[in-house]
Parts: C-alpha cells; sequence; structure tokens
C-alpha cells in the first residue's frame, strides 16, 4: 500500500503517516504523527474489506465500543473515522515490540515472563468481555510487548472484520494460542508450556467453547497459585535491546524530514512539539542498562590463531559456533584481559576539560546532514545545500538546490566524501530521488543520476526502492537500501528485501545492480572491491554474513552462518567493519567479535567478550582506524581498542554515571542504533554516549583529549562528522567546529 490516502498524499485524516509496522486484522498499521508533532499509531483498512457489506456500520459499532473501554493492557483508541473513503483508527501510540518479532528474533519466554503475558492479556480481556464486546484476533501481531507488561492492540478494528461477531470464548482460544507460541517459539508444542501454566493454557485450547476458562478465572487462577512476584524486568535484555532500538528509530523519523517525497518518510516535528526520545526510551531499560546491566566489567578471552577449514569455526561449514574458551582463562595465542585483573590493560574513566571551540555560527535552517573535508563543510538542510570553510565557517560558495527529505538518522546516512567529490542522495525542487556529485573545491555539480523509484517489474505490484546510504570504494559509489513492496502483500513475518546500486564516480553512469533477501546491511568499505552483507532477520533460522564480489558485478561470494543473532540484522547502517583487508562482525550470541579474510572469509582470530557478573554481553557496531591498524569495539560504557592483525587489546576505555534518562552510561555504538556515532581522525577517537556527550580519545593512550556537551542538543542528539583533524557538529541551528586536539 504505497498511498494510503485516495489523495495520492501520504497522509490519512489529520495524521502524516512515517513508517508501516504490521498487518493485523484486514488492515495495515503504521507509525503516523499529527500536525502538532503527537506520536500516534494508525490502522488504515485495506479497501476491499471497506467495500464489503456492512463492514462500515460493524466498524463504526466496533469504534464505539473501543472509546468506552480502558485498562492497564489495553491500547486506548483516540481517534477513527468509519466513513472515510478509506477508513481508519488512530490509538495511542506505545513504544514496544510485536510479540512474534521478540519471539522469532530471541526464541521463547521464559516461564516467569510467560505467566506476566498470560495474565496480562487475561486481564486485558476481561475488560473487554465485562463491556460486552469481542476482540477477535488476539495474536503474536496483536500484542505488543512493553516493559510494563503486554498489551493488546488494534481494538475496535479487529472484530468489525469478522462476521458473525467474535465470542469471548475465541478471544481465550486466541489467548492460548499467543501464549504457547510465545512458549514454544513457534510450532505448537503443549510440553513447551511450564508446569505452571500447563493446565489453564491447555484448557483455552479446548475444541469445545463452553468448556474454556473465561479471562477473569484465568486471573484469578493465577493469582491463587501464590508462585513467588517476578523482580527485575519480565523481559530478556536481547528484548528490551531491540524496543530501544525501535523507540528511538521512531523518535528519529519523527523528529526528521520535510513534508514531501516518497512514502513512508515523515514530515517534520516543530522544535518543543512531538514525543521526545527521552519519552520514548524512558522506561525501557528499567535500572539496568538496556544492553545487559553492569556489562562494562568485562573480562576477555580468545584466539587469535587461524581456524583449520578456513571458515570461521574452523569445520568448513561457514558456521561460526561459539568459541569454547572459558571466561577469564588467558589464551596463548591472544591477550586476555580484564579491566580489574593484573594480566591486561586497567580500563581508563573517562574524564576530561571541555572543548574549546574553534568556531560557531547560527543559520537559517537546521542542518539535516554534514559530511567534510579536512577544507569544506557540506551542510545540507530541507532549503538547499551550503558549503562552509572548514577553517572559518564562513560560506566559500554558492549554494545549490539540492535538499534531502529525510536526513541522517539511525538507518539512514545519505552522504559520503572521498577523493575531493562529495557525494548526496537528494531531490530538487523538480526531480526527487537523484544521486549527486559535487566537487569539493568548487562547490560545482558534476553530475546528477536520476535513481529508478520502483523495480522493473513494473505492474501494481511493484516494489519501491528506498535509499539508505551512500558509500564510495575506489571508482565506485554505491547506494545501499531496501525494496518496499507496494502491493500491500508484506507481512511483520516476510523477509526484507535488500538492494545494492554501483555508479561510476566519474560520469555517475549506473554499473550494476543487485538484490535480495540475503542482501540487508552493506558495509562497503574504502577500498578494494569485497563488500559485506548481511542477511534480513531470519525465521527460526540462522543469519548469515556474505561476501559481495564488486569485481564480477555484485555477484555472491563467500558465506558464513551467524546462529541466535536476529538482532544483527535488523535493516539499517552496517553493523560491520572493515580493516586491513579484513571483515569483523559478532557472532554466537552477539558475544563474540570473529575476525575473517575479506577475500576469502577464512577466521584469522576471534575475541570474546563476558561480563563479570553473568550478564550477557552484546557487541555494538566496531569500526577502524583510519590506517586498519586498530578496531574499535563499543560493548556497552566499554569501548576496547584491538590490534587487527592478532585482536590483542591495547586500552579499554570506560564511561561513567548515568545516560540521559538515568541509566548506566553507555557508548551509542554500543546500542546498535545509530549511524556514525563513532568515527576517527588521524590519531583521535571521537564517540558520542547516552548521556548527549561526544568524547575525544587520544587513539594511543584510550584516555579523553576533552569532552563536549551541548544540553540544548536535539532529543534525538546532535549531527557531526569528521573532516581532516577537526570534527563538526550541528545542534539545532548552531553548527560548531572543534579541533581534534581541542586547540
Amino acid at each position: 500500500m504505497d498511498h494510503p490516502g485516495t489523495d495520492g498524499a501520504h497522509r490519512i485524516g489529520p495524521y502524516a503517516l512515517l513508517a508501516r509496522q504490521s498487518t493485523v486484522g484486514g488492515g495495515e498499521v503504521f507509525a503516523a504523527r499529527t500536525d502538532e508533532g503527537q506520536l500516534v499509531t494508525v490502522t488504515v483498512v485495506r479497501p476491499e474489506l471497506a467495500a464489503e457489506p456492512g463492514f462500515r456500520d460493524r466498524f463504526r459499532v466496533a469504534v464505539e465500543a473501543a472509546r468506552t473501554l480502558s485498562g492497564a493492557f489495553l491500547v486506548p483508541v483516540v481517534d477513527a473515522d468509519a466513513d472515510a473513503s478509506v477508513p481508519w483508527l488512530a490509538t495511542e501510540f506505545t513504544a514496544g515490540l510485536p510479540l512474534r518479532q521478540a519471539v522469532d528474533r530471541h526464541g521463547p519466554l521464559s516461564e516467569p515472563a510467560l505467566r506476566v503475558l498470560a495474565d496480562g492479556l487475561a486481564r486485558a480481556l476481561a475488560a473487554l468481555h465485562a463491556a460486552e464486546t469481542a476482540h477477535g484476533e488476539v495474536s503474536p501481531d496483536s500484542v505488543l510487548l512493553t516493559m510494563d507488561g503486554p498489551r493488546i492492540t488494534a481494538l475496535g478494528i479487529v472484530g468489525a472484520t469478522r462476521s458473525p461477531a467474535p465470542a469471548p470464548t475465541d478471544d481465550m482460544f486466541e489467548l492460548g494460542s499467543t501464549v504457547l507460541f510465545a512458549a514454544s517459539g513457534g510450532e505448537p508444542d503443549l510440553d513447551a508450556l511450564p508446569a505452571s501454566l500447563r493446565e489453564v493454557i491447555g484448557g483455552c485450547l479446548y475444541p469445545d467453547p463452553p468448556d474454556r476458562p473465561t479471562a477473569e478465572q484465568l486471573v484469578d487462577y493465577l493469582r491463587r497459585q501464590d508462585l513467588p512476584a517476578l523482580t527485575g524486568s519480565w523481559l530478556p535484555p536481547a528484548v528490551t535491546a531491540d524496543m530501544a532500538a525501535a523507540a528511538a528509530a521512531v523518535g528519529s523519523a519523527s523528529a526528521g524530514g520535510g513534508g514531501r517525497g516518497p512514502f513512508p518518510s515523515p514530515p517534520v516535528i516543530a522544535a518543543g512539539t512531538g514525543v521526545s526520545r527521552r519519552k520514548l526510551i524512558i522506561g525501557l531499560a528499567g535500572g539496568a542498562a538496556v544492553l545487559g546491566g553492569s556489562a562494562a566489567a568485562l573480562a576477555f578471552s580468545g584466539d587469535s590463531s587461524s581456524a583449520p577449514g578456513g571458515r570461521a569455526n574452523g569445520s568448513g561449514s561457514g558456521s561460526t559456533a561459539r568459541p569454547t574458551a572459558p571466561s577469564g582463562v588467558r589464551s596463548t595465542s591472544a591477550s586476555s584481559a580484564s579491566p580489574s585483573s593484573t594480566d591486561g590493560p586497567e580500563a581508563i574513566v573517562l574524564a576530561g576539560p571541555d572543548a574549546a571551540k574553534a568556531w560557531s555560527g547560527a543559520g537559517k535552517n537546521a542542518p539535516k546532514c554534514l559530511e567534510a573535508s579536512d577544507k569544506v563543510v557540506m551542510v545540507v538542510t530541507d532549503a538547499a545545500t551550503s558549503f562552509l570553510d572548514a577553517t572559518t565557517g564562513k560560506s566559500v560558495f554558492s549554494p545549490l538546490n539540492t535538499t534531502v527529505f529525510l536526513g541522517t538518522g539511525s538507518d539512514r546516512y545519505p552522504t559520503a566524501y572521498a577523493d575531493g567529490v562529495f557525494y548526496l542522495l537528494c531531490d530538487t525542487p523538480s526531480q526527487t530521488g537523484l544521486l549527486a556529485a559535487f566537487d569539493a573545491a568548487s562547490g560545482k555539480v558534476k553530475w546528477a543520476t536520476k535513481m529508478a523509484e520502483v523495480d522493473p517489474g513494473g505492474g501494481s505490484d511493484a516494489a519501491r526502492y528506498l535509499s539508505k546510504y551512500v558509500a564510495v570504494a575506489g571508482n565506485t559509489v554505491y547506494v545501499c537500501g531496501n525494496l518496499l513492496e507496494t502491493s500491500g502483500s508484506s507481512s511483520s513475518e516476510s523477509p526484507t528485501t535488500g538492494y545494492i546500486r554501483a555508479f561510476n564516480t566519474a560520469t555517475g553512469k549506473r554499473l550494476w545492480q543487485v538484490k535480495g533477501t540475503d542482501i540487508n546491511n552493506v558495509l562497503v568499505p574504502p577500498t578494494g572491491s569485497h563488500l559485506l552483507a548481511t542477511s534480513s532477520v531470519p525465521v527460526r533460522k540462522p543469519g548469515r554474513v556474505q561476501m559481495i564480489d564488486a569485481g564480477r558485478r555484485g555477484a555472491r561470494g563467500w558465506k558464513v552462518s551467524v546462529p541466535d543473532a536476529a538482532f544483527y540484522f535488523s535493516t539499517g547502517w552496517p553493523l560491520t567493519c572493515y580493516a586491513a583487508g579484513l571483515f569483523l562482525f559478532a557472532g554466537g550470541n552477539g558475544d563474540t567479535l570473529f575476525a575473517v579474510d575479506a577475500a576469502t572469509g577464512s577466521e584469522k582470530w576471534h575475541q570474546r567478550f563476558n561480563a563479570k557478573n553473568g550478564d550477557q554481553v552484546q557487541i555494538g557496531t566496531p569500526f577502524s582506524s583510519l590506517d586498519g591498524a586498530t578496531v574499535y569495539v563499543p560493548v556497552g560504557s566499554d569501548l576496547v581498542a584491538q590490534a587487527t592483525a592478532d585482536g590483542t587489546i591495547q586500552w579499554v576505555a570506560k564511561l561513567d554515571g548515568a545516560s540521559d534518562i538515568g541509566v548506566s552510561n553507555m557508548f551509542n555504538a554500543s546500542l546498535r542504533i545509530s549511524g556514525r556515532s563513532a568515527q576517527c581522525s588521524a590519531d583521535t577517537v571521537f564517540a558520542t554516549d547516552s548521556a548527549k556527550t561526544l568524547w575525544a580519545i587520544d587513539a594511543a593512550t584510550g584516555r579523553a583529549r576533552w569532552k563536549y556537551r551541548d544540553p540544548g542538543q536535539p532529543d534525538v542528539g546532535f549531527l557531526w562528522t569528521v573532516g581532516g583533524d577537526h570534527v563538526f557538529i550541528a545542534s539545532h541551528l548552531t553548527m560548531t567546529a572543534i579541533a581534534a586536539h581541542g586547540r
């Protein structure tokens, strides 16, 4: 569904649609916002369903009933229009993760979590049934997991899609099926239910409706068991991390973009309006860090020797099985270290003076993208593209009429710079979907290429190309993204189809293109012809990384399986790294860094990260020094510098204090939800944290040179980029430059 409204605009009623979320009960579910910036969830009825006799009357009655409902585990209805050309329903926006997505990515829920799920769903249905109404489609797609418990969504629409109307006993059967799904991880298996739930959930699945328990009876049954109350978060850290990422992505989308361009781009939210990132993420972390509490206290163990067989597990099968080296045991072939041990580098707590600004100035329009060389800064707004002198901040060339609809975000980076040329995914007043190249010495347009907006297959089922980021290697510029199905046939279980487009840097001529569900995040190294791609979100299957051979027009190369790491394959900025001929990526449960030869896929070394307190550790986005000699690995509150050649740990820098939402402060790169939240100059590492601070760290020692914090920065954080030996920061209308050494 590319144009939900009959007028072709990407609006429905008074709401601007931001992004499709799922399909529930005959409707497409979107994140949306009002013109005042309030986030909501909008369900748009499919046209064929709206055309059915009697549907609008049933929908109107169901909506009026839903408006009167309230309950801790129900998502309230805030608006609806049964008489619109395309009927729709708006509900309160709730930060969370669909149950199906959580289970597909992270496996079955634990017994305590299953009890919370069953109790919350039963309480929600008890409120519905007391109002003499039924839901009609309680399912893994209509159940949202939040930090406060489950929520049932799609009130007021699902029941209207069924004739005759659903009964409360139908709801109880669906509740049982939903809990069974969460317990078994997919294929229904009653033996997967814990003993405390097997009898009552089994009763919900009785074939004869009168034999099923009521919602109130289920609540009473669980209460009478008098089992110990769950302490702490009811969800595992991996799920809460996904919830935080999803919330941040919606917050970022709602704060960027204008009112034009292809769906699902969001309009601008005026300053001071909308739902802040703080409000979206607050509560997601509870009293512990999102990625596993005090994961910053790390112990390292690994093996830097090459595994036999030329694959990441040494078997030659392409599987990256978790290394078996025990935690805290020093390997004979690689350094093993703990921040508090005597046999490795001591963790350095970051502390430094406030940065001294080289220059600062304000403009008329807020920057949405930044890219810089050592001499020029390219600033892109929704009005124009400007070029500033890197030394003074003064304008050096005439502005261009190229703009961006969606700027830099958690899954977008539409700019690149290489060899004296800026590249930009942009629009002009007369054209959209351009890839343009600008000469950094003159500010002149070298070329601009119109990219096809839809898949060449054509027809009503054509897919629209969504451009995510641009990157350059040698004489080729690459545009990467994914395809949005316009037929409305996609679902939350459908794998994402990604693409790579290659263009000549001198002329803009298209060289080749590949697409597929095995191409999701794509890493383009600054040199060489080997790219790295991850597969789309797997459904109960391992994901994988694979080499894409640009020298053979995008032919697939070696593949490495990555079990139990579905989080690693969400659409967006690459969560992988290239350094000195090696690709680096997380494997196992996301706690092990693998370094493999870019050309062959053979393992060179791996490093496993363990938290001393036993919490699960997950590596963030690794990044490398400009010369490729060092790779930096963010893990919670720690930033670990390792020698690219063998994985030897050189230093560990550690954050202290709390984030801006009151939990443990962490590097943004460790959260895996940001594009370029860490970058390097020749001798300095720059990284932002969740306390909205930018750190400049000496690459040789791991000690902070300076810190920069702008209390007035937007909720989504400031934009920044590195050019030469300076970092350039955009916060609201203000541009600031700081020298790497702070002078």
